[in-house]
């Protein structure tokens, strides 16, 4: 089963950080998950939340900072002093941090709230630019996102985020269309992903941060976890 650190190793380094995806490209793990947002200057940027309150010093939306104002924030500080000093990375300086190894890149279009006008072309330029368009997988909770990338790059991989049960996963995956479902820990369970499995989907699941449901995913023939904490369910399946 393949393992994504999540945000990068985010237990133990500050979450969406050049310092947690450095740690997560010297791990034997299949690849790494991470989100991201647009600049008032049409950058794109990688963090999880709509503003930058949770994770840096400071307070706002990302969509009103051009870049040169996001870097004026620490995002590193908020987790542990040890970490004051981290900026904000671009996809691009994430992209590039993994241009030398096997790492699988899973880049997760945030447009559920805020639809970023154009943001799947500008990722899109970005993993061609770095020559990854083999190694990334693009996700999102706005499936109208995916839509786009398909009709851009029908060969780049696409999965549909989910975090309700839905009866029929494929026909629905299909429509859209995209290759992959990413379920949440709880729907991983249900007959509606077993089915899914049985007619030959791939599914990931987030967020797996015990031992107890990794093992139990292994079983269920998931192909992908996401996790916090890559090293600890490393030895867990290992």
């Amino acid at each position: 089963m393949d393992i994504f650190a999540h945000r990068g190793v985010s237990a133990s380094y500050p979450e969406n950080t050049i310092a947690a995806f450095q740690a997560a490209s010297k791990l034997p793990i299949s690849g790494i998950e991470l989100d991201v947002h647009l600049t008032a200057d049409k950058e794109v940027v990688v963090i999880h939340d709509e503003t930058i309150n949770r994770t840096s010093n400071g307070s706002g939306y990302v969509k009103d900072f051009t870049l040169q104002q996001l870097r004026t924030f620490d995002f590193g500080s908020w987790y542990s002093l040890d970490y004051s000093g981290e900026v904000i990375p671009t996809l691009g300086e994430v992209l590039e941090l993994f241009a030398g190894t096997n790492h699988r890149i899973n880049i997760e279009l945030k447009t559920d709230v805020f639809a970023y006008e154009g943001i799947e072309a500008l990722v899109l330029k970005e993993v061609a630019a770095q020559q990854m368009t083999e190694r990334v997988i693009i996700s999102s909770f706005n499936h109208e996102s995916l839509q786009t990338v398909a009709q851009i790059a029908p060969y780049i991989e696409s999965a549909a985020l989910f975090a309700e049960v839905l009866v029929d996963f494929p026909t629905y995956v299909a429509l859209i269309p995209a290759k992959g479902l990413h379920v949440s820990l709880p729907t991983a369970y249900r007959k509606s992903v077993k089915l899914a499995l049985a007619e030959g989907a791939t599914v990931r699941v987030y967020t797996v941060n015990e031992e107890r449901d990794a093992r139990y995913l292994q079983q269920l023939g998931i192909q992908a976890i996401f996790t916090d904490d890559p090293e600890k369910i490393l030895k867990a399946l290992t």
